[in-house]
This record gives C-alpha cells, structure tokens and sequence, in this order.
C-alpha cells in the first residue's frame, strides 16, 4: 500500500507521516526550509514542489526505496486528544476556510439540522462543541451519517499507517514540547540546512478560521464528553501517553514506547 501521508525532504534525509491538527504545517514549513534554506511561499498543503509528497508526482516509488532501505530518518508528531478534538471543532466546523467556504460543503447544514449544533453569532460554544462530538463519535463508531474525517479520526489509525506497511519511526514528539521535539530530529537527521526551531516562525493554517475560543479546554469536557473522547481515542491515550483522566493536563504523562508502538501498530 506504501505510504499514504507521508512527506519526504528531496534530499531524502527525513520522513514525517502526517497527522492532522499536529503542527502539521510548521513541520512541511521546516522541512521544506531544512532541505532548501527558505520557507514556501503560501500554504505548505498546497506546495507541488519542494517536497516529495506519497501519491503526488512521481516521488513516490522513491520515498517507498529511502523508507524500506533505512535511507530516511522517519518522525511523526502527536497531540493531546482533547485539545485536538477542541481545535477540529473551531477549524473545521465553526470556521471559515481559506476558499471562502464552510468545510466540506454541506457538512456544517448537515450537523445545524441533524444534530442542532450552532456556528453563527454569539452562540453557546460548549454546548455546540459537545453536539459535534456526539457526531464525530457516529462517524469513528458507525462511520454514520459519514466516515469519520482524517482531522478528528484517530491518531493511532494515521500514525500506524506508516508502520503497517513497512516504516519504522525514529522519534515521535509531541507539539506539547514541540521546539524541543523538533530540534532532536533535525539534529538527529543532519538535513542540509540547519534550523534554531526555537527561533522559527510557527505557520498556524488554521489561525483566524474560527470564533475564538472562550474557555479553557477542560470546560468543554463533563463526564458525557469525556467519554465519548475515550470511545473514539482510547488508543491515543494508551500509546502516546496522553492523561484521559484530566482534560486540563494538557502534557503527556510519558514518553513514547517507540517498541511497544511498533509492535502494536504492526498490523494495522
């Protein structure tokens, strides 16, 4: 199957498998800059250059070669699931996206009327935010009224891609300790630029898309909330080692079993 969300640098010194609503965009950003010495210029999602992305030109038969033969130094980024959720929600269904239009169609009429959720003026944000979660639960359960979106599907199911088919991760980090994480792949991998991530713009696609969030994260989880987030994520929090119990702790209670992770994922 190969390897669907990937990235690879053209130099081939790094990997990254994808994983939506996790700094995806700075990391195609540092990347991109890693390998040529500047930023692209607009929206990293929409480059057809400077990176070899799976599926996209003829890159892909390369990136499969470096991955299988070791040639890259292969890394993917992860996030606390209630705050990943809680950005999905102002994003992608509150938001309004840079083609000028809601996101994907009719998706947000749909949620208005079958789940009576509210995106428009001064509205009640948990108690819409909580309405939505009872449908992207519908959508991981029972892929009912739709399949669930690669945004809020699970972590595990884009990260274990990577592994099902053959990769093997060298690092996962978290966006929690993003610059630290971060700078240990790029030192790891000695790319040909180097880059102070620290020092680094942050490229938030997603800024301004949305109202802006009122309260803090935890408010938007009582206990109905909370368990809807363990249906569709238990895994996140089992292999990432996110802390399902507090919803404030934003930060992993450990680090990534990078054996355990492979052994797990291995077969999809």
């Amino acid at each position: 199957m190969g390897f669907p969300g990937t990235w690879m640098t053209e130099s081939g010194t790094l990997a990254y498998r994808v994983v939506p609503k996790c700094a995806c965009s700075t990391i195609g950003q540092l990347l991109h800059f890693s390998d040529h010495g500047r930023y692209f210029d607009g929206d990293i999602h929409d480059a057809d250059d400077g990176l070899v992305k799976w599926g996209q030109g003829d890159g892909s038969d390369r990136m499969a070669r470096f991955i299988r033969d070791g040639r890259t130094y292969n890394f993917t980024c992860v996030r606390n699931p209630y705050a990943r959720i809680l950005s999905c929600f102002f994003d992608k269904i509150c938001g309004i996206q840079r083609n000028g239009g809601r996101y994907r169609g009719n998706l947000v009429p749909l949620l208005v009327q079958k789940y009576g959720i509210e995106v428009e003026g001064d509205f009640d944000q948990i108690r819409s935010f909580r309405r939505f979660l009872l449908f992207a639960r519908d959508t991981a359960k029972w892929r009912r009224p739709m399949p669930p979106d690669i945004h809020w599907s699970e972590m595990a199911g884009h990260v274990g891609t990577f592994v099902a088919n053959g990769g093997h991760y060298h690092q996962v980090i978290y966006t929690e300790d993003f610059a630290a994480g971060m700078q240990s792949v790029l030192d790891a991998a000695q790319p040909p630029h180097a880059i102070d991530v620290a020092a680094a713009p942050r490229f938030n696609e997603s800024s301004g898309h949305g109202p802006e969030r009122l309260h803090p994260v935890e408010d938007y989880f009582d206990d109905m909330a909370m368990h809807l987030v363990y249906e569709m994520y238990h895994r996140d929090f089992q292999l990432f080692g996110y802390d399902f119990e507090n919803p404030a702790n934003r930060r992993p209670n450990r680090i990534v079993d990078l054996d355990e992770l492979h052994i797990r994922l291995k077969d999809g």
